[in-house]
């Protein structure tokens, strides 16, 4: 009667664990990687005093996490730009140093964020996910050098571009060398504000083609479609802000942000990615 017992508790006991779901045992190391599309950012939140707390921030990141077994360190940064990434003493940023001295990130760390990855990397030698997003702020440090002036912005185009693929080969190049990451690395090209206009198109296009180029390059290197998907969700109109892809600041305008639809669109972006690279 004994053995009957304990043969019954054994079998019990194998029956709980073969029903423990697979995801509590395959839960990965994540690290996501860039600016303020990454980020979460949402001026709203800012304006309403609630910046001191990174949690009132959600990017796409966030969602991914939720629907994949990921653990998630977010170490990107509003307004980061491909040099200030690589070095706090690059000229190229956006704003990234500013908000830093301002607000918390996701994770503190006083470095460039580049340098901060590859020490993650290293306390993490099994992470399986990065995912990046870099070029945007670029355009807008552009954008604010030429004041707005359209002929300015597109002859200096392609010297931004060149910056950007030296800038994008060194980051890789140290995340895989220096960071022994070799899982899948994930970029996530930009989306255009209004796809009815064809120079803003060309000038994303441009940006979007040197992310795209650097990163297929690279062993484990994938790119997940965020300008197809907001193209896609905007329908006829072309305007993210008419579909709901955006933060919406007044009846008729939208800040530059992904509001949570556009946040879970880019998500669904990288997790297809994912999934179809075997995950």
């Amino acid at each position: 009667m004994l053995r009957a017992r304990m043969f019954a508790l054994v079998a019990v006991v194998a029956l709980l664990l073969s029903a423990t779901p697979a995801s509590a045992a395959e839960v990965q190391d994540y690290l996501a990687l860039g600016d303020s599309v990454a980020f979460g950012f949402d001026p709203l939140v800012v304006s309403a005093g609630g910046a001191s707390d990174p949690t009132h921030f959600v990017g796409y990141p966030e969602a991914l996490a939720a629907v994949l077994p990921l653990s998630l360190t977010n170490a990107s940064c509003p307004g980061e730009a491909s040099g200030g990434f690589i070095a706090l003493v690059s000229p190229l940023d956006n704003g990234c140093r500013r908000y830093r001295s301002l607000f918390p990130l996701h994770v503190a760390y006083n470095t460039a964020q580049l340098d901060f990855a590859i020490a993650y990397l290293h306390a993490h030698p099994r992470a399986k996910l990065i995912t990046i997003d870099l070029g945007a702020n670029d355009l807008f440090v552009l954008q604010r050098v030429c004041g707005g002036d359209s002929g300015c912005v597109l002859a200096g185009l392609p010297a931004l571009l060149a910056t950007l693929r030296g800038n994008l080969q060194t980051i890789y190049a140290q995340l895989r060398r220096d960071g022994g990451f070799h899982g899948r690395l994930v970029a996530l090209t930009y989306y255009a504000l209004d796809y009815g206009d064809p120079t803003q198109v060309a000038v994303i296009s441009a940006i979007n083609g040197v992310v795209a180029s650097v990163t297929s390059a690279q062993p484990a290197g994938f790119v997940a479609d965020g300008f197809g998907a907001f193209a896609a969700a905007s329908g006829p109109s072309g305007s993210p802000c008419a579909a709901g892809l955006l933060i919406r600041l007044s009846a008729t305008t939208c800040d530059v942000h992904p509001s949570p639809a556009g946040r879970d669109a880019l998500a669904e972006a990288i997790r297809a990615v994912v999934r179809a690279a075997g995950d």
